[in-house]
């Protein structure tokens, strides 16, 4: 059973394998031409090259993950009538809310797609280099994908500031190893909470605080980091560096796309609007606005009409 679980997983990450190693090939031989970088800083390079590779391939997954994030927050109203109108009936609700995110073309999980399309990658470059980094002998162990001896014993000896780049924190007992490894996990760490916080803090409006979704991005914010964390001390720097990279590209193009494209009714959009008007260009409209469910006027009961003691009098003698 397992044998055959490991053809279908081997199966699935040699394609990666050799994506992997040929980009990382062509960034090394790129920098590799460039006086005066020495052997670790070529592989640093070459690692942040394949980072900004993978996450240019990625962008449309992103700009997705952007547009179901902004749908996500305008249905908010929408999904709080459900909420209230099948809050006894679970399942119904269930079943409605569904057929909302269809209709509206809507993703509720999409915001965990870039991150769930770089893991195959990520597992492929720390088995490359941590196969490098365990070869012995005449180093065949350490080949993956299109990397050869050669590759596997440049990136065996590669360092940056006195630290092999194949090394891990458990794997070896040098202060700058475990130094350098610790201070890219706290970066690593660091990086995660803020991108999360500042997508929290600056692009989701009020309605979107509250709920299931709201919970879904503070479990996010909280659990990553300390994911990252406790893994970090197995992970190569080599990984470490290409984890930190991605980090770096996801805070600085979040960044981008929260100052310039802001989703409606979030500080952010309140902030775009203060700086259009500032310069004179022409200020949009908060969407949000259509979207606020009215409070509805409590409907006037009926007061009886005052009677005379002899009306009074009279209809009783009636009965």
């Amino acid at each position: 059973m397992f044998g055959f679980l490991g053809d279908i997983g081997s199966a699935i990450m040699t394609p990666l394998y050799y994506a992997v190693s040929a980009i990382l090939i062509a960034w090394h031989w790129a920098i590799d031409h460039i006086p005066g970088i020495s052997p670790g800083w070529v592989w640093v390079l070459s690692i942040v090259g394949l980072t900004i590779t993978i996450r240019t391939i990625l962008i449309p997954l992103f700009v997705k993950q952007i547009k179901s994030s902004r749908n996500m927050q305008l249905l908010q109203p929408k999904v709080r009538e459900l909420q209230k109108k099948y809050g006894h009936d679970r399942e119904r609700m269930a079943q409605e809310q569904m057929k909302l995110f269809k209709e509206t073309g809507t993703n509720p999980f999409a915001s965990c797609l870039p991150i769930l399309a770089q893991m195959p990658v990520f597992f492929a470059l720390f088995r490359v280099i941590d196969q490098a980094a365990k070869a012995k002998g005449d180093l065949s162990g350490g080949v993956r994908g299109f990397f050869d001896v050669g590759y596997v014993r440049s990136l065996q000896n590669a360092e940056i500031f006195n630290a092999k780049i194949a090394d891990t924190f458990q794997s070896t007992e040098l202060v700058e190893v475990r130094i350098l490894t610790i201070f890219l996990v706290v970066v690593m760490c660091l990086t995660q909470f803020t991108t999360q916080r500042q997508l929290m803090a600056k692009n989701m409006p009020p309605d979107a605080m509250t709920g299931q979704y709201a919970q879904q991005q503070k479990m996010l914010l909280y659990i990553l980091p300390f994911v990252f964390a406790v893994s970090g001390v197995i992970f190569p720097v080599g990984v470490l560096v290409y984890w930190v990279t991605t980090n770096l590209w996801t805070m600085g193009q979040q960044f981008y796309v929260i100052r310039n494209n802001p989703a409606p009714g979030t500080p952010a959009f309140k902030a775009k609007q203060e700086r259009d008007a500032k310069h004179g260009k022409s200020v949009v409209e908060d969407p949000l606005k259509e979207l606020e469910v009215p409070h509805e006027k409590p409907v006037p009961r009926n007061q009886p009409k005052k009677q005379t003691r002899n009306q009074r009098k009279k209809k009783g003698g009636n009965k």
